[in-house]
């Protein structure tokens, strides 16, 4: 357990996530400002309410249901797709491809990939597959009861 952890680690997906993590938080702080400093001024101008919490709200035995602090969740929530993806994927994506047209007119692609040995089960699946084979090949011996005759097996 602790090994595949290492290979986790290792891969880099780790390092891809922390960064995430951190441009996440960036990203967020903007949004932020952006919904308390623009956004919500705008709905203040056509609703005259500041805050979309008390948007489309109604009260019931003494229970709130506030759809629009969810419309602001989901506003919030698709700027911050917006801008991440405008901002952080786009361009790596473009990066990746201009890497790749590169490595390509170079001829120094991607180094092939190491190939990855059998499992221990994989391995003794091989392994008995081969035996089986070669048994079947063998002609049965009337001294040697019990054995594969021609890919079948006899119970004696």
């Amino acid at each position: 357990m602790l090994e595949g952890f290492k290979k986790f680690i290792a891969r880099g997906n780790m390092i891809d996530m922390a960064v995430g993590v951190v441009m996440g938080g960036a990203v967020t702080a903007v949004v932020n400002a952006i919904v308390k400093k623009v956004i919500n001024p705008l709905i203040a101008m056509i609703f005259g309410k500041g805050d979309m919490d008390g948007l489309l709200a109604f009260k019931a035995n003494g229970a709130t249901v506030s759809f629009g602090a969810v419309l602001g969740a989901l506003i919030n929530f698709l700027i911050v797709a917006a801008a991440v993806y405008f901002c952080i994927v786009v361009p790596i994506n473009k990066l990746r491809d201009m890497a790749a047209a590169a490595a390509k007119l170079t001829g120094h692609g991607p180094a092939e990939k190491e190939e990855i040995p059998p499992s221990p089960e994989e391995q003794t699946v091989a392994l008995l597959q081969e035996i089986r084979d070669e048994m079947a090949k063998r002609p049965s011996s009337p001294d040697m009861p019990g054995m594969l005759q021609h890919g079948g097996s006899s119970l004696n």
